[in-house]
């Protein structure tokens, strides 16, 4: 299982149930990397999508004591959320929302793309700092690229020692 997630220089991610940053790249680079593949969210997350719709072509698993919408796979807990994802390649499932469901799977997530942004978003949601976490080595760096005004890296982080479920 692997996340995938855009912060700021503070590892915020979020701001009133949005996104901190209005990123063409940054989007691209999340279609491209998950689309055709699995992606577990939180309630809150599939909210904040346009209309509040599952994304396209992609098997959208949403984390939530509350009834499975239309176009989704519901899990009402972590135990159900773990064997539902037995049944797909390990390589093929994204974390992706939001910060609760961060904080509860990325010890069981083996990478982690980060796209940093240079620039504090003001936000009210926020991820661990990989940098400060034990486990997680920054793997791949990229070279700053200019997106919609602010400066961002792509980057990679390895988990030394992802927790199996």
């Amino acid at each position: 299982m692997r996340a995938i997630f855009c912060a700021d220089e503070k590892w915020g991610i979020g701001k009133d149930n949005g996104l901190l940053f209005s990123l063409p790249k940054d989007m691209k680079f999340f279609r491209e990397t998950t689309k055709g593949k699995v992606v577990v969210m939180g309630r809150k997350t599939l909210e904040s999508f346009p209309g509040g719709q599952p994304l396209k072509g992609r098997v959208n698993i949403v984390l939530s004591s509350q009834e499975a919408k239309e176009g989704t796979v519901g899990a009402k807990s972590l135990d159900e959320l773990f064997a539902l994802l037995k049944t797909y390649p390990e390589d093929e499932v994204f974390v992706i929302g939001g910060e609760s469901v961060y904080n509860a799977l990325l010890p069981y997530c083996s990478e982690v793309y980060v796209t940093k942004v240079a620039a504090d978003g003001k936000a009210d949601t926020f991820v661990p700092n990989l940098d400060e976490e034990e486990a997680f080595v920054l793997a791949a760096e990229g070279e700053p690229v200019e997106d919609n005004g602010y400066t961002l890296r792509f980057c990679t982080y390895k988990n030394s020692a992802p927790k199996p479920f």
